[in-house]
Parts: C-alpha cells; structure tokens; sequence
C-alpha cells in the first residue's frame, strides 16, 4: 500500500508539472537572440563596430564593378563634347550588341519612346507624358554619344538610367538607338 501512495503521488506531481506547459510558446530560450534579432539602422551608431557605423562608406578612389568612370560632366559644353565620342563596343560583334541594345530599349526606353523610336510610346498614347520627340527630328543632331550622355544623366522629364543599366549595356543601347534612328529616317 506505501508503494501504491509513492506512485500515485509521483504521477500527480507528473501530471501536475506538465498540466502548466503551454505548446504555442517554448518555456525556455536557449539562444534568446535567435528568436529576438536585435535591429539596426543603417548609418546609426553601434559601438561595437569600427567607426561606430554599421554602413560604411566605400574606400577612396573605388569603382563598383561593370561600371567606369564618365568623364565628361554633366553641363551644356560636356553634352557638346559627347556629341563627337564614339562607340568604345567590339565592332566586330556589333550584331550582339544590336540585339543586347534591342531588349534592354524594349525594357528601360520603349514605354515612352516608342518600339520604332518615332516617340509614340505607350505612355505617350496615353497621354500620361507629353513632348516625347521622335529619332528622326534633324534639329536634335542625334548621335551615339549623345545618346550616351542622356542615358548616362537624363535630360529635361527623362531622368538618368546610370543607376539601372551599367556601362556596356548603356552604349548597347545608344548604338540601337541609332539604328532606329537610321531606319526612321530612310
């Protein structure tokens, strides 16, 4: 009987001790900073990390890949100097280059300008941007720099698609851009 009442009260105190665990929330964290990651704002002070900064800025003199340098500036004489730059592309894959220039036009530039460059971009139709001109207007004197100069930093509403394409592919589309202009004007 003595051992009858040691094992009833061993299985209560079971019973007892398991009745208050509640299986939605774990009773015990380990690792608490696994559960609860502790947030921090970019450019805040942290005292633990160099500098007390937790976004640093970029070493001096560093370039970020697939991009260079444009070393003309961005001002009425620089966009007359880059009227007269050439095409640094192989010009022995030019048909690579023409395709590559025909799908990102058709992502980035189409919208506005239009599939043929003729300035009647679905935008355009839809009235929701206006004075788009077309490729072929003699008066904008277009060439493949200058194509390269307002992709690089906008002009008037069109703003700078640097941020979006990188070097190569910017002078991809400005030769595309001058294909179309040729077949505009034919």
């Amino acid at each position: 009987m003595n051992s009858f009442k040691k094992l009833a009260l061993i299985f209560g105190l079971a019973i007892v001790a398991t009745s208050c665990q509640d299986d939605s929330v774990p009773n015990y964290q380990y690792m608490p900073n696994m559960y609860e990651s502790v947030g921090y704002e970019a450019y805040s002070e942290a005292d633990f990390l160099p500098n007390q900064s937790e976004a640093m800025l970029p070493p001096a003199n560093t370039i970020n890949r697939g991009w260079l340098p444009y070393e003309i500036e961005n001002s009425p004489e620089g966009k007359e100097l880059a009227r007269l730059q050439s095409s640094p592309l192989d010009s022995m894959s030019v048909e690579k280059n023409l395709a590559k220039g025909s799908q990102l036009y058709t992502i980035y530039c189409a919208i506005c300008h239009g599939d043929k460059g003729d300035g009647q971009g679905t935008l355009v139709k839809r009235e929701k941007i206006l004075g788009v001109p077309s490729y072929a207007d003699p008066v904008r004197n277009l060439t493949v720099g200058s194509t390269y100069y307002t992709i690089h930093y906008g002009l008037n509403s069109m703003g700078s698609y640097a941020s979006q394409m990188n070097t190569e592919e910017m002078w991809q589309v400005s030769e595309y851009v001058m294909k179309l202009k040729q077949d505009l004007t034919k």
